[in-house]
């Protein structure tokens, strides 16, 4: 059983994902925020969309959801304590539950924070973790609806995966991210190359993502906030690590670089 990943820009800057299950032919779009971007990417590929599997309720990852819905009778799946407000699920899930798309079992890890109900979808067997908007590429979602302690607990659990689980997140703001992170930890050379190559695959017309887990531990600001190095060196020695991870959400909403 092999799990692809077809990823593409929708909206503006939304990434749409395509997991496709090559044993069983079952086709998950991760979010939905564009249907027609996705219906063509799909049915370009030959595939049918059998799962929408939704990380959180903002409009920008559910709004195409309805158009899947008509047209592939697809199953929903989403956070149980945002049914409400996502309105048309079909499955409910919880941390800690287990998914099958076709043959692939999917682990489902809270990420409370951007908003209260925020989950991801983990692929153990193929190493794919889908974060939506908790997690970017050297970046972390804002703070709309949780607070500092339970976001940093779920970025944290994502970061205790292996190194070489491959990261897909909701949106392409690495280079943003990257000039954030910059602007902290310039002296780090595994920043410096990485902000290196997000421009030089943007400027190709290349996503910058997938990104490995072990690249993003290096260079991610908000996976260090536990690092007492990096806490020092941001004047924050002895800090606790939320307070860290705070204080480093409310620089980065304060950033204009």
């Amino acid at each position: 059983m092999t799990l692809i990943v077809d990823a593409f820009l929708c909206r503006t800057d939304n990434i749409g994902y395509l997991a496709h299950d090559t044993a069983t032919g079952a086709t998950a779009a991760i979010d939905a925020p564009d249907a027609e971007t996705i219906i063509e990417q799909a049915e370009g590929r030959g595939w049918t969309i059998s799962d929408v599997l939704v990380t959180h309720h903002h409009f920008d990852h559910t709004d195409g959801i309805p158009a899947l819905k008509e047209r592939y009778g697809a199953t929903i799946t989403g956070p149980a304590s945002e049914a409400e407000k996502i309105g048309v699920l079909d499955r409910l899930v919880d941390p800690g539950d287990e998914i099958m798309l076709g043959s692939v079992r999917l682990e489902v890890f809270g990420v409370p924070g951007h908003t209260l109900g925020h989950i991801a979808y983990f692929d153990p067997a193929g190493m794919h973790l889908f974060t939506g908007d908790a997690l970017f590429s050297l970046g972390c979602g804002r703070m709309f609806e949780g607070t500092p302690g339970p976001m940093w607990e779920g970025l944290a659990r994502l970061r205790a995966l292996p190194d070489d689980v491959l990261i897909y997140c909701g949106h392409e703001y690495t280079q943003a991210n990257g000039r954030f992170a910059l602007s902290i930890d310039p002296a780090n050379q595994a920043l410096v190359a990485r902000v290196r190559e997000a421009d030089q695959l943007r400027a190709a017309g290349s996503l910058t993502i997938p990104v490995p887990l072990g690249q993003e531990r290096k260079t991610n600001p908000f996976l260090r906030a536990d690092d007492p190095d990096f806490a020092a060196m941001l004047n924050l020695d002895g800090t606790e690590p939320s307070a860290v991870f705070a204080h480093l959400r409310a620089a980065k909403d304060m950033f204009r670089g």
